[in-house]
C-alpha cells in the first residue's frame, strides 16, 4: 500500500480553495496525526488557475477525475443536486471515498447515495454539510452513541441568525438587514433558501436521521421563514423576557398515551426562547445546536457555521477519518481489499442501515409548542374576555398577557403567550378569534419553546 493518500477537490470556490490552503498550512500536523502523506493530485475547475501548484492536475472533466486511478478520496464542493449527484455516484461506482459539504444533495438524495456507497464498500462523509466547523455530526454519531436523543434545537443558518440579531440589537427592519447581509456575502442574491428556512430544513433532515435512526425525509420537514417577523414582535418578545431565533427542531414524541400522536416532529420556524437560554445568546452569523439526550442531558455546540476556514476544517476532519479507514483496510493473500463498512467506520446515519426505523414524521397540525399571539382589536369593552374565552374553550392555557395602549386609530395590540398546545387546536382558536367583529387584522402567530 502506498503511504500517500491522494485527494481530488471538485470545485475551487471559497471552500475548495480553503481546503487547499488548510492542507498547505497544516501539512506537517496532518501527517503527524495520520501517519500518511496527504496530497492533492487533481482539482476540478472550469478555468485554469495560475495559483494552483503545477504538480496538481487541473481538469474541467469532473467525471474523469471521479474515476481517476490517481485519486483515493473525492472532495465534492461544487454544490447543487444534479451534477454533484452524478459525480458522487460515479466516484462511488469507481471505489472512491467521498467527502461532501452538500447538505441539499444529501437531504434530498442521501438515502440513495448512502445505500450505493454501502453496496460498493466506500464511505460518504459529510461533517461540513451541517453547521460548518462545528463537529456536530461526529458528536451525534460517535460521542453521543450511548445516549437516547430526545430532542435537538439548532441555529443552523447563519444568515437568518445575523438578521434576527441585527433587528433586536439595533432596531433595524428586516429588509434593511437583509440588504446588508447580501453586501457582506452572508446571503445570496436570491436569499430564499436562507430566509425561508429551506437551508436549515436540509440540515435538520440530516441531524434528525442521525439522532433518531430514521431515513432522510426532507420532504416532511415543516418549514417557515423569517420574512414576516417585524420589529414590533421582536420588541414585544424582549419585553416579555424572550428572544426570537430562527430554529430547527427535531423532537421525539411518545404520544402521551395516544399511539396516533407518537412520532417525530421536524420543524423549522421563528421561535421565542427565554432570554437567559444559552441558545438565545448565540448571535451574528454563529451557529449552535442544543441536544437533549439521556442520560447526558443538555449539551450545546457552538461556532462558525460557514466560511472558508470553518468549512475546510470540517472537510479535512472527514478526510482524516477516511485516511485512518484506508490505513486499517485489511487485505487478503492476493492483496485485495477486505474492507467492511461496519467494521471500520461509523454507519452513515449513525445506525446500522438495516436498523433504521419507520417511526412516522408527525404532520404540522400534530406539532406541540407554546405560542406568542399578537392580536389587533378595537379598543372596546369585552374584547379581551372574548379572546380568552375562545382560547379557554379550545383547551389552551394562557401563560402571560401584555396589553398595550390604544394607538390613534383606536386599535389596541394584545399580546398573549400560551402554554404548549397541539397545533390543530391553536388553528381552530385563531380562526374563531379572527371572526370576531372587534378584531381588525390577522392574528400574528410565532411559536414559543422554553427549551426545558
Amino acid at each position: 500500500m502506498s503511504n500517500s493518500i491522494k485527494l481530488a477537490i471538485l470545485g475551487l470556490g471559497t471552500v475548495g480553495t480553503g481546503v487547499i490552503n488548510l492542507i498547505n498550512d497544516n501539512l506537517d500536523e496532518l501527517k503527524r496525526r495520520s501517519g500518511r502523506d496527504i496530497i492533492i493530485t487533481e482539482v476540478g475547475t472550469r478555468r485554469q488557475r495560475d495559483d494552483i501548484d503545477s504538480n496538481i492536475m487541473q481538469n474541467s472533466d469532473l467525471m474523469a477525475i471521479a474515476a481517476s486511478d490517481n485519486v483515493d478520496i473525492v472532495i465534492e464542493v461544487i454544490g447543487g443536486t444534479t451534477l454533484a449527484k452524478d459525480v458522487i455516484m460515479h466516484a462511488i461506482k469507481n471505489g472512491k471515498h467521498v467527502v461532501t459539504a452538500n447538505k441539499a444533495l444529501l437531504a434530498e438524495h442521501g438515502n440513495e447515495i448512502f445505500a450505493f456507497a454501502e453496496a460498493n464498500n466506500v464511505h460518504v462523509a459529510y461533517e461540513a454539510a451541517v453547521a460548518g466547523g462545528i463537529p456536530i455530526i461526529k458528536v451525534m454519531r460517535e460521542a453521543l452513541a450511548a445516549n437516547k436523543i430526545d430532542w435537538l434545537a439548532g441555529i443552523i443558518n447563519g444568515t437568518g441568525n445575523f438578521i434576527m440579531t441585527e433587528m433586536r440589537d439595533k432596531g433595524r427592519p428586516f429588509a434593511d438587514v437583509l440588504s446588508e447581509a447580501q453586501e457582506l456575502g452572508y446571503a445570496e442574491a436570491d436569499p430564499t433558501f436562507d430566509v425561508e428556512g429551506i437551508d436549515a430544513a436540509h440540515k435538520l433532515a440530516l441531524l434528525a436521521s442521525i439522532a433518531f435512526g430514521i431515513p432522510l425525509q426532507f420532504d416532511k420537514v415543516y418549514c417557515e421563514g423569517i420574512t414576516g417577523i417585524t420589529l414590533q414582535d421582536v420588541n414585544y418578545a424582549e419585553e416579555l423576557g424572550y428572544r426570537i431565533k430562527h430554529l430547527g427542531f427535531a423532537v421525539r414524541r411518545d404520544g402521551q398515551g395516544n399511539a396516533d400522536d407518537a412520532g417525530i416532529e421536524l420543524r423549522v420556524h421563528p421561535t421565542l426562547i427565554p432570554q437567559d437560554a444559552l441558545l438565545a445568546n448565540v448571535n451574528g452569523v454563529k451557529n449552535a445546536v442544543l441536544v437533549n439526550s439521556h442520560p447526558l442531558g443538555q449539551t450545546l455546540y457552538c461556532g462558525d457555521g460557514a466560511g472558508a476556514g470553518a468549512t475546510a476544517s470540517a472537510v479535512m476532519a472527514d478526510v482524516m477519518d477516511l485516511v485512518r479507514v484506508l490505513g486499517n483496510t485489511d487485505c487478503d493473500e492476493q492483496g485485495n481489499s477486505n474492507q467492511n463498512n461496519h467494521g471500520h467506520h461509523v454507519p452513515h446515519l449513525a445506525f446500522i442501515p438495516e436498523q433504521l426505523s419507520d417511526t412516522p414524521i408527525l404532520r404540522a397540525e400534530q406539532m406541540i409548542t407554546g405560542y406568542y399571539l399578537r392580536v389587533h382589536a378595537y379598543d372596546s369593552p369585552g374584547v379581551l374576555a372574548d379572546i380568552t374565552r375562545i382560547l379557554s374553550n379550545a383547551g389552551i392555557n394562557i401563560d402571560a398577557i401584555l396589553q398595550k395602549p390604544a394607538h390613534k386609530l383606536g386599535q389596541v395590540p394584545v399580546i398573549i403567550l400560551t402554554l404548549p398546545v397541539v397545533e390543530s387546536q391553536m388553528n381552530l382558536a385563531i380562526e374563531k378569534i379572527e371572526k370576531l367583529d372587534t378584531i381588525t387584522d390577522k392574528v400574528v402567530r410565532i411559536r414559543l419553546d422554553e427549551l426545558a
